[in-house]
This record gives C-alpha cells, sequence and structure tokens, in this order.
C-alpha cells in the first residue's frame, strides 16, 4: 500500500479551507478508534507519533521524549495495523523522530509512504528540548537541522510536511525547505487529569505565533500555519485565540483531540450506570 494523497492534493484541500474561513484542524491521535471518529467528524488531517499513543495509555505524552521505545517503529506499526485500515478520506500523517540516527530516514520515508501515511512531521521534535542537552544534540548531528533536512527530503517525494516550530528561525528553516504546515508549538498542554500545571501564558503564545507569521510573510504567506499546545484546551479557547490573531489558519489537537473527551464521556457514563438502581420487584 503506498500514500493515497499527494501534497498537492492535500495542499488544495487545506487552501479550499482558507479561503472559506474555515479553521484547518488537525487532530492527532493515539488509537484507531480516536483516528476514526476524528475523521468522520471532519478532521482536516488525522496524525499520529508515539507521543500519542502514550497518551491513549492514560499517560503523559512527555513519555514520548524518554529512550523507552523504538518512537519511528511504533508509528509505522501504529499505520499499518491500527489506522490505515479505519481512517478514510481523511490524510493520514506520520510523526517521526526525524533525528533518529540508526536508520537511512530516505529509506524509511519510502517505509513509511508504504505503510499508507500521507505525510510527515517532526515528532517528537528537538525544538522543545533547551539548555545543555539540546545543545549537545545540535553538535552532534542530531539537532533541528536534521529534522529539516527529513521533512525536506519527504516533501521532494511528494510527501506532504508539517513541522513543529518554536522560533522565527525554525519556521523559516522549515518553510525554505518546502515544508508546507508551519505549527507553532506553545509547549506542554494543561487541562485533563495529567495536563501540565505550568504553561505558556496567553500572551506570550500570542507573541510566539505573532513573531512566526511576521517571519514567513514576506516569502511565505502561502503556508498554512495551525497552532498547538499551551492553555488551549477546546473550541471555544481556539475561537478566543483566533479572535485575538486571525492570520493563523487553524489548530492541531492533541490531547484536546481525544484525551479531554474520553476523560470527560467515559467517566459520566460510567458514573450514570452506577447510579442505576435494581427495580423494585413485580
Amino acid at each position: 500500500m503506498a500514500a493515497r494523497l499527494n501534497r498537492e492534493t492535500i495542499n488544495a484541500r487545506l487552501a479550499a479551507d482558507r479561503a472559506a474561513g474555515r479553521a484547518v484542524y488537525d487532530a492527532l491521535c493515539g488509537s484507531g478508534i480516536t483516528a476514526k471518529m476524528a475523521a468522520r467528524g471532519g478532521a482536516s488531517l488525522v496524525t499520529t507519533h508515539c507521543l500519542a499513543y502514550f497518551r491513549m495509555q492514560g499517560l503523559s505524552s512527555m513519555a514520548g521524549y524518554l529512550p523507552i521505545c523504538d518512537a519511528n517503529a511504533l508509528t509505522l506499526e501504529l499505520g499499518e495495523r491500527a489506522l490505515r485500515n479505519v481512517v478514510d478520506g481523511c490524510p493520514l500523517i506520520a510523526g517521526l523522530l526525524c533525528v533518529d540516527p540508526t536508520r537511512d530516514m530516505a529509506q524509511f520515508l519510502r517505509k513509511i509512504a508504504d505503510a499508507g501515511y500521507d505525510g510527515v512531521m517532526n515528532c517528537p521534535t528537538v525544538a522543545l528540548i533547551d539548555g545543555k542537552f539540546r545543545s549537545d544534540l545540535e553538535e552532534t548531528g542530531m539537532g533541528f537541522a536534521r529534522e529539516v533536512e527529513v521533512l525536506g527530503e519527504a516533501s521532494r517525494m511528494g510527501l506532504f510536511t508539517k513541522a513543529f516550530c518554536t522560533t522565527p528561525d525554525e519556521a523559516l528553516a522549515m518553510a525554505e525547505a518546502g515544508v508546507d504546515n508551519i505549527i507553532v508549538h506553545f509547549g506542554n498542554s494543561s487541562g485533563g487529569t495529567i495536563g501540565s500545571k505550568t504553561v505558556l501564558p496567553l500572551d506570550a503564545a500570542l507573541g510566539r505565533a505573532a513573531a512566526a507569521l511576521d517571519a514567513l510573510a514576506k516569502k511565505f504567506a502561502d503556508r498554512i500555519v495551525t497552532i498547538h499546545g499551551g492553555a488551549i484546551e477546546s473550541p471555544e479557547d481556539f475561537a478566543r485565540f483566533w479572535q485575538s490573531e486571525p492570520r493563523i489558519d487553524g489548530y492541531v489537537g492533541g490531547s484536546s483531540a481525544e484525551r479531554f473527551p474520553i476523560e470527560n464521556s467515559v467517566v459520566d457514563v460510567t458514573r450514570r450506570f452506577r447510579d442505576l438502581r435494581r427495580p423494585a420487584a413485580r
């Protein structure tokens, strides 16, 4: 099986949303059922990666940044065995650890396409790592520049590409490489049972988005720009953010796409069943 939708087709769909003033909505899903329902609900894109998988095991998605699994093998298997067969009519994107030094990533990109993925992104990303560890990764060839290289190769192969970025320089580098969708990442999400207690404040998030948009405006105004993470927990939260920064094209939901709905609905239906009492004998 090969990728069904090329980057031109996916970009045309997203451009149509943009022209109509509709929000592009990208659902990051870690299970077949959430991916299936997101596609049925009309998601613009469905994406999976190891962080989403751990989230759907009841753990923090930050587990995906620990050395506890082969992130790329896990994403490949999720596509082959859980998602490709249930996601219909919606582009399916693979989140890859692009800096994986154990693989020929050009060869692995072909394997990802053969598994039925229509595109790729950089998740987990070193963009969320800072300090001495980040500088060590950069100095040893496992930094953000490697993510740029891999997504650039994917774009040249005809795959749709999107990239988590946290700075204007990262956004410009990805755009220069041909990445179709720039995602301004605000860091960990708040909310729910395992959300972060400390997240990027709203004014800082707006500033981060504006800085990326300003940097892209002159040469890359055609790129889809979406946002992810931070204190945005619901469609209403995104709507308020959008009012303040209408240049944004849409939202990428992680916990808000699957964890919050499940935490709320499963607890509610369980309590309603437990509240039932045996009817009186006739």
